[in-house]
């Protein structure tokens, strides 16, 4: 991994994690979800406070990676893969959105303008790696191609598992287990994820094959996942 990957993944993963008090939501005469500080119930359904900073983390995760892909759709419009996926970008953030609401939660994105963050607490740091992200793929369209890479990559590292910075909050969550789909009991997120995996998964493939053109087929190196990892994504 080179030096400005470091730098990216460091900052990916470098901000502090806090949720809020909860709610009661009544819906046609019935209260349907029921919060806490620490667990929401929806139905019988218990949410619990890893699973809400989870899902809060990758609400703006996936809003990242789709605007980053509109930015870059406009930065080099001859190649379609960018304005394709960020599509597909929008679709998961949606989803993770409706996940949030449905559980009662505080949506951390008030602002759906691209390159805009409004989490209150890590809002600022959104902010900071979509102007780090766009700035690298300003390049040239093959860092552009590489940065989609990087963001997919990321993004399945950081929907199976709590990122590391989460650990090292002081939130009584230890270990990368402790969130993520690793973690979740929950039928309705772990199905979210899955679904979200999938498409990175499709995504990556995309991206590869076109820096490939460019690099050469089978050349590609892995940026935050482990290499065998992305073999076996890519079917090597």
């Amino acid at each position: 991994m080179n030096i400005l990957n470091k730098a990216l993944l460091n900052g990916l993963v470098g901000f502090v994690i806090v949720t809020t008090a909860g709610s009661v939501i009544a819906r046609g005469g019935r209260m349907e979800t029921v919060s806490t500080d620490s667990t929401v119930v929806t139905d019988g359904v218990v949410l619990d406070y890893n699973e809400q900073t989870h899902l809060e983390f990758m609400r703006e995760e996936e809003k990242l990676a789709r605007d980053v892909y509109i930015e870059l759709s406009g930065m080099y419009p001859d190649h379609p893969i960018f304005g394709k996926i960020d599509d597909s970008e929008q679709k998961h953030t949606d989803a993770v959105k409706e996940m949030i609401e449905k559980y009662g939660l505080e949506d951390p994105n008030t602002n759906d303008n691209v390159g805009v963050y409004t989490g209150k607490d890590y809002g600022w740091y959104f902010t900071e790696k979509f102007n780090l992200l766009v700035e690298r793929a300003s390049i040239s369209e093959l860092e552009a191609l590489y940065v989609g890479a990087f963001i997919e990559e990321i993004d399945m590292m950081d929907i199976n598992q709590c990122p590391q910075v989460i650990v090292e909050t002081e939130n009584g969550i230890n270990d990368v287990t402790e969130c993520g789909k690793i973690y979740t009991d929950n039928a309705d997120v772990s199905n979210l994820y899955a679904s979200l995996l999938d498409g990175s998964d499709s995504h990556l493939e995309g991206y590869v094959k076109n820096i490939e053109q460019y690099i050469g087929a089978g050349n590609y190196q892995a940026q935050v996942l482990p290499q065998e990892e992305v073999d076996e994504i890519l079917g090597r």
